[in-house]
Order: structure tokens, then C-alpha cells, then sequence
């Protein structure tokens, strides 16, 4: 869910509020079953930010920068960010539901979507989508943000976009040529030889590479839809301890790497939504209750890959983000 924050100090105060009683109302909620691993990232927009807390700003955190290339990443308003998972979406819903309960009239509802696990976790354009994501401790280092805005420390950046795809067309491609777009064989997601994938390949245009290194960042991208209205969507969620990995990106992809070499599937899918958001830690918005809010290290990093967070923990567990939820 985005949500953006009504006009007035009231509505802030409904805010704050939340923040400190989200990891309770987590807990309270995912109690009925443990073992649906209920969690809850919440994250603010930059100007969100600016209205809500006193004292510095995360130095990366800015509005979503729109790009116009060969197609265009719209910006779209959004100040909080909701990113609600578990095994089970009558978990998801109820949290959901009693986050905007206490909200009340405080926010605006920008847009909801409830993603669904599609096969073996494939995207609805026949693909496996997250096949290259880090774990382990290559999570961590690709989403928790540390010594560099130690202020900040134990927190994330989140960009999430909504794509809609034109799946008649796309549908209407042979296999070989979705391969050569995607960069993946598309039965088997083994990853195409460099003699014959594209550089306009989708996970060409995805890789960054600074000073040798490459920079990663962890999505839980989720496959959506509505087949009564023909909409079918993938519902882009990236985080990264800096959002100029995953900008870089999105120029790639948008704009071309060089220019006009762009990522073909956008020809296929359609950006209608960018937001960027930063994810402080628990501690961070435990703090927030007595209008204090104390930056700092969290139980985040407990949620590491193949350790899931459990709900009583007050960890965010970004690092927990894995294939298997909703």
C-alpha cells in the first residue's frame, strides 16, 4: 500500500503514532499463526520525511526521479510505503486493515496491490523473476545501510514501481525472441551465453558494475492481476543501501546503456507508478512514540535469507525478503 499523509499536524501525530505501535500490531496479528511469518516494512517519501520527524534526513532520500528515454518511469505521489508479507493473505489483509483502522482519516490512498506467488515464482510474462537476488550475508550488504550515513545506520532505500503488461503481444513472440529480451532460457532460467544474449537484454541492462564491483540490490518484485479487466502487472519492489544502484538502472533500462540501446521489454510492460521511500530501523520507529526518534542499528539484519523474522522480534526483516510469500 502507498499511502500519502493528509494536510495539518493532526494527521502527522496519527502518523507518529503508528510508528510506534506497528511492531506490536504486528506481533498481535501475527500471532494466530506463527508460522505465516507476517512482517511489515514501512517507509516514507521524501517529503514525508521533512514533515514527520525532526532532525537530519537520510542524505540519500529524495523524490523519485521520472526518466524520459525510449519510454518513460513516471513519478506518481506516495509518501508512505506498506510492504505487507506473509505465507498467508488473510494475514496480509488483516494487518493491512488494522494499520488503516488507526490511521483513520489521516492518509489518502494512492494504491493498493495484492501480489500472489505464480508458479515457480514466475512473473506472468512466463519468467522467473528474482533468480540472481544475493542472500546471506550478500543481502545485508546489498540493503542495510551502515557506516556510510551513520545516523541511519541499520536502515534501507525502497523504490517500487507498478508495471502492466501487454500480455497479447508479448504472448504473440516467439520463445526465442522473449529469451533474447528477458536474457534467460525460458523453461529452464538458465541465463543466456554472452555470444548470444543481447546487450539490450533485460538482465544485461540490470547489471551494475562500479570500480569492478557489481552492485546489487534485493527485490520481491510480485506478479499481479485482474483477468475480468485484462490487467496483468508485476509489481517491482527493490531495496538497496543507496537508491543510486537501482536509479542507474532504470536509466539503463529507460534510456538506453549507450543511449537508445534500451531494455526491450518496456515495448511489453508499462511503467504507472515511481516512488522512492527509505526504510528506517525498528529501533528508529519504536522511538518515534515519544516524538524522539532515535536512528540507530536494528534486529533488521536477524532476518537474513533462510532466517525468517519472527513476529514477537520487532525486526523489519528486509534481509528475510525470499520467494514462498505473498
Amino acid at each position: 500500500m502507498v499511502v500519502t499523509v493528509n494536510a495539518g499536524e493532526k494527521s502527522s501525530e496519527v502518523v507518529r503514532a503508528l510508528c510506534g505501535s506497528l511492531a506490536a500490531l504486528v506481533r498481535a496479528v501475527g500471532f494466530r499463526d506463527l508460522e505465516g511469518r507476517l512482517s511489515c516494512v514501512m517507509a516514507f517519501g521524501s517529503s514525508a520525511w521533512d514533515r514527520l520527524f525532526r532532525g537530519p534526513k537520510p542524505k540519500d532520500l529524495h523524490p523519485f526521479r521520472e526518466i524520459r528515454g525510449q519510454h518513460h518511469a513516471v513519478a506518481t505521489p506516495g509518501d508512505i510505503l506498506f510492504h505487507i508479507r506473509s505465507t498467508r493473505m488473510d494475514l496480509c489483509f488483516e494487518l493491512a486493515t488494522q494499520i488503516m483502522s488507526q490511521l483513520g482519516g489521516a492518509v489518502a490512498t494512492e494504491d493498493e496491490v495484492h501480489g500472489f506467488n505464480y508458479f515457480d515464482d514466475r512473473d506472468l510474462i512466463g519468467f522467473v523473476d528474482g533468480t540472481e537476488n544475493p542472500a546471506d550475508d550478500a543481502a545485508i550488504e546489498a540493503t542495510i545501510i551502515g557506516d556510510e550515513d551513520a545516523t541511519f545506520a541499520g536502515g534501507s532505500y525502497v523504490i517500487v514501481q507498478k508495471y502492466l503488461h501487454d500480455l497479447s503481444r508479448w504472448n504473440e513472440l516467439p520463445v526465442a525472441e522473449q529469451e533474447k529480451i528477458v536474457g534467460r532460457t525460458k523453461l529452464s532460467d538458465i541465463e543466456l551465453d554472452d555470444a548470444v544474449k543481447p546487450s539490450s537484454a533485460h538482465n544485461a541492462l540490470t547489471t551494475i558494475i562500479e570500480d569492478g564491483k557489481q552492485l546489487e540490490i534485493l527485490r520481491d518484485n510480485m506478479p499481479f492481476g485482474d483477468v475480468g479487466k485484462g490487467e496483468f502487472g508485476t509489481y517491482f519492489i527493490g531495496y538497496a543501501r543507496s537508491p543510486h544502484r537501482i536509479e542507474q538502472m532504470l536509466v539503463n533500462m529507460f534510456v538506453g546503456r549507450p543511449p537508445g540501446n534500451y531494455d526491450r521489454l518496456l515495448d511489453f510492460s508499462r511503467a504507472v507508478t515511481g516512488t522512492l521511500f527509505f526504510v528506517p530501523s525498528a529501533t528508529f520507529l519504536e522511538g518515534v512514540v515519544s516524538d524522539a526518534p532515535i536512528a540507530g542499528p536494528t534486529s533488521i539484519e536477524r532476518g537474513i535469507e533462510g532466517t525468517p523474522p519472527s513476529p514477537s522480534d520487532g525486526s523489519l526483516g528486509i534481509g528475510s525478503l525470499k520467494r514462498g510469500k505473498t
